[in-house]
């Protein structure tokens, strides 16, 4: 066990590692780190122990399109991170999936309560992807030739589809409310001059890739209805 941003706390961590994945970053944690100290400087903690120790190769889970998101929070710090990996003396590949199923989960919470929320008409489409299907694709992918992969899950949805199947699954009537997009994009400027960027940075996040297309070569077998299925089996909140 180690802190990752206590880079003490790394050494001979990588000692007789052949290959180190990392998926390091912030999401949903309240510790009071920053995007600078997690997303980038705990992932360089990370590789510079990884290099020292003889790492063969690094594998590091970035986002879909996250170098063309420079200019978010979320992503500056990770694409700073990518560029130092680009940079280092080691071997490396970059994953970019393009969101994740417990993210969805998000429209599933919603649908249990009757009704689901959406940014703009709710058109555009993206394939989030399983847990278990990233980390098999990761494994698969060990060895390949590339330096760069995008993935996502083997089905595309538009976000309309995935509020209707979420609110099927839940056995609830079709009710879903559509927010025009300039309310948001009108918060997030207002959070940008009042917040800190632990607080504005996943808003602005989520209203930029929600409102445009994120899709990626598809993989894996695991689907979102297994996915929403699970947790109205279980109860459990995403």
């Amino acid at each position: 066990h180690a802190e990752i941003t206590q880079p003490e706390s790394l050494l001979h961590i990588c000692q007789d590692v052949d290959i180190v994945f990392s998926s390091v970053g912030i999401t949903k944690q309240k510790d009071g780190l920053t995007y600078h100290e997690v997303d980038f400087q705990a992932n360089m903690n990370l590789l510079q122990e990884a290099i020292k120790s003889g790492v063969k190769k690094f594998v590091y889970i970035a986002v879909l399109n996250g170098e063309k998101f420079r200019n978010l929070k979320i992503c500056e710090e990770k694409e700073r991170f990518v560029t130092a990996l680009k940079k280092s003396a080691i071997d490396y590949i970059i994953i970019r999936p393009n969101g994740y199923y417990s993210d969805m989960g998000t429209y599933f919470e919603m649908a249990r309560k009757g009704k689901v929320f959406l940014l703009g008409k709710g058109n555009n489409r993206m394939n989030p992807i399983s847990g278990e299907d990233l980390a098999k694709f990761c494994v698969a992918n060990i060895q390949s030739a590339e330096k760069e992969l995008m993935v996502g899950g083997p089905e595309i949805f538009t976000h309309n589809q995935m509020a209707k199947l979420a609110l099927r699954i839940c056995s609830k009537k079709e009710k879903i409310i559509h927010i025009p997009r300039w309310i948001p994009e009108l918060l997030v400027r207002i959070a940008r001059i009042f917040t800190s960027s632990k607080i504005y940075g996943p808003f602005e996040f989520v209203e930029t890739v929600l409102t445009r297309d994120m899709i990626a070569p598809t993989y894996g077998t695991y689907k979102l209805s297994d996915y929403f299925s699970s947790l109205n089996n279980n109860g459990s909140h995403p």
